[in-house]
């Protein structure tokens, strides 16, 4: 049965519905999920085993039978670990129907389907009972319902119910216990993810600043974390202000509570700065004497830096305290971390919540409309003074004192240049409330919201009306819209160019001028994980789920690249980076397919586990703003990428991934560009495949 689905179309601004097949949201939902990199965490799944098989063991040495509820089965392995370690029962619930039915195959596969039953709930569904899911309360409770936040997926009510209605008093449980820690940090860096700096622009007459409106000073910031790959953080990039502190930590033998707490940790300070950042992890602790124990540690806080393992999955959180606070070495302060059910915040005080009788701080809300914009490496990319100046650069070449500008890029700072350097009148086009909003906000602050004139509309939609008869002679783009996800989707600004081509003055000048699709074949360090198939994990054959995943991948929207920010997943090149189209924004969007066939030549050895794409903008022939590799030194292998976009990767498939040793192959590529559409497709497929594979 087919479905019609409804889609903004970030390209070209358009919504289309597109037939689909009835599973389409099922089938997404599993080419984009952990299942693969959590099979694949080796770390994990040993100590999970160790864990249960102690916890067992515990049980059968109080002569008990051992009834295993597990909660969040997956694929059955934790299930399928305990039934290996001597579990008398296990009852094990996944509310995913694609991935338990999955699970009924993998435990009817690995000859365990007369000690498991699957159980297709939310567990807060799941009824006790002769005649419901469960005959009896289970005596040790299995779960993996955690985050990189740890309890972002609601972990704490679904202990909260199960110790209430579906395990035993005093269970054991796996793991046993989770432990939050935090560090305080100065990180000029990470807080310019937070918090508008002041822009600063040389003109002719002397240097202009734009500084932020003090409603975005003031605002507590987004209430969401940041989870990030914080072994990819320079140590560089931050001081560290205090030790690494445990926050607080949950029983999960035990009644848990979802309630709303908060924990405090007095502390002195290492050094005198400004305390600006939060980063936080959190362990995992298998058994009651803590001897198996899971971190997500960073490696300056790691007991073993050499064994470290990478995981995607679980990750590390930064914070970001709702404003910068001076500390001073040796005055003692108290760093509290507040949670709720689902959400954890920090806040720093004098002295502890508990001692002062101090209302608690509510959960962070954006009350400034930055933060609902702008993401984390949006603010980034706004405060990248080097990359402000080199848009200034640009614009001196291309403005007149007489140019009508028009900017198109949500929520982007160019309007303010503009106008500082001279330009007559300035429009820029808001087409959303949110950017509208902080945009009269930051034009206040600076006193130009007489300067520079709004449209609040789509900019498709602009009229001769909407820029009081005049025309336009400079047209401007980062380009930058929030719609984006994969690098060619800011291509809009080429749809918008097109649809406000009657607004052009002649001789208008348009910057960017062009842009350019780039590729380069990589060999990644740990990424590749997430797409390879696992097929054995810990002695259980789990191929279903790689089938499973294969399958899901076949369809429409998985087989286009994948966007990640691949700063923090370090990679090296196996090839030169290479043109594969451009795109000129001089004229209108062309009415045929553009299409570029051709190879890219391996010049190094390695596993060639895909191609990254990226775009790069050609503001005028002297000056390209890249939002890719950063560097193309030929000696230089490791690649640098631009820290605030995100970069596409187009995985090749598990048998195209190892170069081989005494000959140089090539990658055949066909990428085309569907004006009609403004999608992107392509096909990348290695020479000479060897048949044994990864």
């Amino acid at each position: 049965m087919k479905v019609f689905c409804g889609r903004a179309n970030p390209t070209t601004g358009s919504v289309e519905w597109l037939e689909e097949d009835e599973h389409y949201d099922y089938h997404q939902e599993i080419a984009r999920s952990s299942y693969a990199d959590m099979l694949h965490d080796k770390d994990r799944n040993i100590k999970y085993y160790q864990g249960i098989r102690a916890a067992v063991s515990r049980v059968k040495d109080r002569g008990q039978k051992a009834l295993v509820l597990d909660i969040g089965t997956g694929t059955g392995l934790l299930s399928m670990m305990a039934v290996t370690a001597g579990a008398d029962f296990c009852y094990a619930i996944e509310v995913f129907k694609p991935m338990a039915d999955a699970a009924v195959q993998i435990v009817e596969k690995n000859g365990f389907t007369d000690k498991i039953k699957i159980i297709n709930k939310h567990s807060t569904e799941v009824t006790i009972g002769p005649d419901g899911d469960m005959p009896c309360r289970a005596n040790i409770l299995i779960t993996e319902l955690f985050d990189t936040e740890l309890i972002g997926e609601g972990a704490l009510p679904s202990y909260e119910h199960a110790h209430r209605h579906l395990v035993q008093e005093n269970c054991e449980a796996v793991p046993h216990r989770a432990t939050v820690y935090a560090q305080v940090v100065e990180s000029r860096r990470m807080w310019s993810w937070n918090k508008l700096f002041p822009v600063r622009i040389q003109t002719s007459r002397g240097e202009q600043v734009i500084v932020p409106p003090l409603e975005l000073e003031r605002c507590p910031g987004a209430p969401s974390v940041y989870d990030i790959q914080l072994n990819q953080v320079s140590p560089t990039d931050f001081s560290a202000l205090s030790d690494v502190m445990p926050m607080f930590s949950v029983d999960f033998s035990k009644q848990v509570s979802s309630s709303a707490a908060c924990h405090s940790r007095q502390f002195e300070p290492l050094a005198s700065g400004r305390a600006q950042v939060v980063l936080s992890w959190w362990d995992i602790e298998m058994d009651p004497e803590g001897k198996i124990k899971c971190t997500m540690a960073p490696f300056w806080a790691h007991s073993d830096p050499e064994e470290l393992q990478w995981r995607d999955h679980w990750m590390q959180c930064v914070y970001f305290l709702p404003q910068e606070e001076p500390v001073v070495q040796g005055s003692s302060l108290c760093l509290v971390a507040h949670h709720d059910d689902y959400c954890v915040w920090y806040s720093l005080q004098k002295t502890s919540p508990e001692k002062n009788g101090r209302v608690y701080p509510a959960r962070p809300v954006c009350n400034c409309q930055a933060h609902l914009l702008w993401n984390r490496p949006r603010f980034g990319e706004i405060n990248d003074q080097d990359r402000t100046d080199q848009y200034v650069q640009a614009l001196r070449t291309v403005l007149k004192p007489a140019s009508v500008c028009l900017c198109v890029s949500d929520g982007s700072l160019l309007s303010l240049l503009a106008h500082h350097l001279g330009a007559e009148q300035v429009f820029t086009v808001e087409n959303s409330a949110a950017s509208h909003r902080l945009m009269r906000k930051i034009f206040k602050a600076n006193h130009l919201e007489d300067k520079i004139n709004i449209i609040e509309k789509r900019p498709e939609l602009v009229t001769s009306a909407d820029l009081k008869g005049k025309k336009v002679s400079l047209l401007l783009g980062e380009p930058f819209f929030t719609t984006s996800l994969l690098p060619w989707h800011n291509l809009y600004f080429w749809y918008v160019r097109t649809a406000v081509d009657q607004q052009l003055g002649p001789g208008a000048v348009v910057m960017p001028q062009a842009a350019s699709l780039h590729a380069v074949v990589v060999e990644f360090r740990d990424l590749w994980r997430i797409r390879s198939p696992c097929g054995d994990c810990e002695g259980f054959d789990v191929h279903i789920m790689d089938d499973m995943i294969k399958r899901a991948l076949d369809f429409r929207e998985s087989k286009e690249a994948e966007p990640h920010p691949l700063w923090e997943y370090p990679c090296r090149r196996l090839s030169k980076p290479q043109q594969i189209l451009t795109f000129d924004f001089r004229h209108p969007v062309p009415l045929h397919p553009v299409r570029a066939e051709g190879s890219i030549e391996l010049r190094r050895l390695g596993r060639s586990h895909g191609a990254v794409l990226w775009m790069e903008y050609h503001l005028t022939p002297d000056s390209t703003v890249s939002t890719g590799l950063l560097e193309s030194a030929e000696d230089k292998e490791d690649c640098c990428w631009n820290p605030h976009c995100k970069q596409a990767v187009y995985f090749f498939t598990s048998l195209d991934c190892r170069a081989p040793q005494d000959s140089p192959r090539t990658v055949s590529y066909t990428v085309e560009f569907h004006p009609r559409t403004g999608d992107v497709t392509m096909d990348f497929t290695l020479s000479d495949t060897p048949e044994d594979g990864c």
